[in-house]
């Protein structure tokens, strides 16, 4: 018994590692306690990660574990930028409303990444290395497969896509929804699997146990697929497949592009939505306000097209009159289907306006009102967005930008710019302003420095994780432009939990070179 104790104590940190591997991507995210003015909530996972932090801090003052002190600098002050954004915004430019919230924004900054030292710092050997990444991609395997058991069998979602959702309702997705597996959703699921695919092939070439890896990749590339998610599609083509040019792998390379082709030719809600970013389509404009009809039908099936429409000035004077001196213009080619649809928003428009003003009109009526309105319209074919990214285009991104030129040093403070961005790099700036970002850069960039440096100066077949490493933080950084990856717990808890475990190795190499110098 004795025995087993001090086994125990001196491998209590490493469980609780594997752990934290395997309950941080598959417990579903349901809520402990909802936090007051926001759909985010204290969840198992936090409750988790404080015991896992508290006994780390326990075994370290018993000097069972010993601090992994390379990068807390570059950490230290990112926390203080992101704390003197904090207390700007909240004490001085009173842009943090919720005092509460913006300190808890704040605070989980340290909760994600306390946990690149902890994994860092339990790396003692190759050994432990090799021991977590199978454990990663052992979760990342049951991962996939509950996502792809979400599409075809019916297992249950728990999503925080929207406030209602994040209560913690249990889901069952329809056919044209997109997975999320055990994550919040399937941006969520996506940004991960992006991560961790070019890890997974460094995998399959470094162990001998090929077809277990190849298995796993397949699977995740299935889930990605089954996401539906665009830009992390686009983030995946672009690092794995730079990935395995720059690793010289042109065997591979031709398998993943035939795999990915034809996976993707299965999804036609992926599919439909690459076509679908851009649309062409016929707006109307009135001719005496400028307002401006995009026609638009709500399906499920179909991507639906944004109200953003680039140089909006120019293209009001590009658009021509449908009706000249009471005469229908003869020259222009009206699409029936936009045109239609445009009458429906008319008369939609016309009814909204009547019921404020109390008025009932007949059906003579409300035609002689939608004909006079679209009488009076002209029209012009152009190119459209989605109205996924007409809402980052038109709300979200302006708004932290204004936010930064509002105070480029330290913007408006965690938490001012409501709960999403959709843009990492414009959050980081509309949030923490230069001091911040900058401060958060240049931790990635030493981490892919040290990355290459391991990757270079190792002449071994493992350098190819170091180069997997850095190709999945590319491919998450491309991620980040269209979402906020970074500040999404379950891909910040991985991202900083695999990142310490590579560079605990990095280091540890590092140092056993120089002894031996």
């Amino acid at each position: 018994m004795q025995k087993l104790l001090k086994w125990l104590d001196n491998n209590l940190i490493k469980l609780m590692c594997i752990g934290y591997i395997f309950v941080i991507p598959l417990y579903p995210k349901l809520p402990v306690k909802m936090i007051n003015y926001t759909y985010i909530a204290v969840r198992v996972e936090d409750f988790y990660v404080v015991a896992l932090a508290l006994v780390f801090l326990v075994q370290l003052a018993r000097k069972k574990i010993q601090l992994q002190k390379k990068f807390i600098i570059p950490f230290v002050i990112f926390w203080v930028a992101v704390f003197s954004s904090f207390l700007w915004g909240y004490l001085v430019q009173k842009t943090i409303i919720f005092r509460h919230l913006g300190l808890l924004h704040s605070l989980r900054r340290i909760e994600y990444m306390s946990m690149f030292f902890i994994f860092m710092s339990s790396i003692q050997s190759k050994k432990d290395f090799f021991f977590y990444l199978r454990f990663i991609i052992l979760a990342a395997f049951i991962v996939g497969t509950y996502g792809i058991g979400q599409k075809f069998l019916g297992w249950p979602a728990v999503q925080t896509m929207n406030p209602e959702y994040a209560k913690g309702y249990i889901l069952i997705l329809d056919a044209n929804a997109r997975i999320s597996s055990t994550f919040g959703g399937h941006y969520d699921l996506a940004a991960y699997l992006v991560f961790l695919i070019p890890i997974l092939l460094a995998s399959f070439f470094y162990f001998k146990a090929k077809w277990w890896y190849f298995l796993v990749f397949v699977i995740s590339l299935f889930s990605l697929v089954l996401t539906a998610s665009r830009v992390s599609y686009g983030a995946y083509v672009v690092s794995t497949l730079l990935f395995l040019l720059a690793m010289r792998k042109f065997k591979m390379f031709l398998v993943v592009v035939l795999l990915t082709i034809g996976l993707t030719l299965t999804s036609g809600n992926l599919t439909s939505r690459l076509t679908r970013t851009f649309q062409q389509k016929q707006i109307f404009i009135d001719k005496k306000t400028g307002q401006t009809t995009v026609p638009r039908r709500l399906n499920p099936d179909e991507l639906p097209v944004g109200d953003y429409i680039p140089n909006k000035t120019l293209t009001q004077k590009k658009a021509t009159d449908i009706y000249t001196n009471g005469t229908k213009n003869t020259s222009i080619n009206l699409n029936t289907k936009d045109a239609k649809e445009a009458l429906e928003q008319i008369r939609e428009d016309i009814k909204a306006e009547a019921r404020r003003s109390g008025k009932t009109l007949s059906k003579a009526e409300e035609d002689a009102l939608v004909e006079q309105a679209f009488r009076n319209l002209k029209v012009i074919t152009t190119m459209l967005p989605d109205i996924s990214f007409s809402t980052r285009l038109q709300v979200e991104w302006p708004r932290a930008i204004s936010a930064f030129l509002k105070n480029p040093i330290l913007g408006r403070g965690p938490s001012s710019i409501t709960e999403a961005t959709d843009n990492d790099f414009l959050r980081w700036l509309g949030e923490f302003g230069l001091f911040g970002t900058l401060s958060f850069l240049a931790i990635l960039f030493l981490i892919s420095k040290q990355a290459w440096i391991a990757a270079r100066t190792n002449k071994n077949e493992e350098n190819i994780f170091f180069y997997a490493i850095l190709f999945s933080l590319f491919g998450l950084l491309i991620n980040a432009t269209y979402i906020d990856v970074f500040e999404a717990s379950k891909i910040a808890y991985n991202f900083w939990m695999i990142i310490g475990v590579f560079m605990g190795y990095a280091c540890l190499k590092k140092s056993s070179k120089e002894s031996k110098t």
